[in-house]
């Protein structure tokens, strides 16, 4: 099955997608918006691009587990992406993603802008590798 997953940010918002044998995630596309709308729009037109059967949506809880506000509007983000695309949508808890993004780009010494525009995608891929990840150990 084809899935793709949503790091979702303020103004940057990552795109990571796994092929159908969903053994590794890969970056797609980072989506420069503020409109909580035509972010939706884009992230919906990603999903059909990609062909994503399921859609991954980064939940950001607190690191003692409890969900703020960030992480209500990133159910109810998913909730409505859900609805206009026709697509299945599951959370998974992306506590600790954008440090790990943030740590795989020091080791491969990205700095700068490009730094900036690429920690997105890698966050959503560690997002959606977390969670193959957990549904490989589920099956097992």
């Amino acid at each position: 099955m084809i899935i793709m997953s949503v790091d979702l940010g303020k103004a940057r918002t990552g795109i990571a997608v796994c092929d159908k044998s969903e053994f590794l995630a890969s970056p797609y596309t980072v989506i420069f918006e503020k409109s909580p709308k035509r972010l939706k729009e884009k992230v919906a037109q990603a999903a059909k691009d990609t062909g994503a059967e399921l859609i991954v949506v980064g939940l950001p809880k607190n690191m003692d587990g409890t969900e703020g506000e960030s992480a209500l509007n990133a159910r109810a983000f998913a909730e409505e992406l859900g609805g206009l695309t026709g697509t299945k949508t599951v959370m998974q808890d992306e506590r600790g993603t954008t440090v790990t993004a943030h740590n795989y780009l020091n080791a491969t010494n990205t700095r700068g802008k490009k730094r900036k525009n690429t920690v997105d995608a890698v966050a959503a891929v560690i997002i959606l590798q977390d969670y193959l990840d957990a549904k490989k150990n589920r099956e097992i």
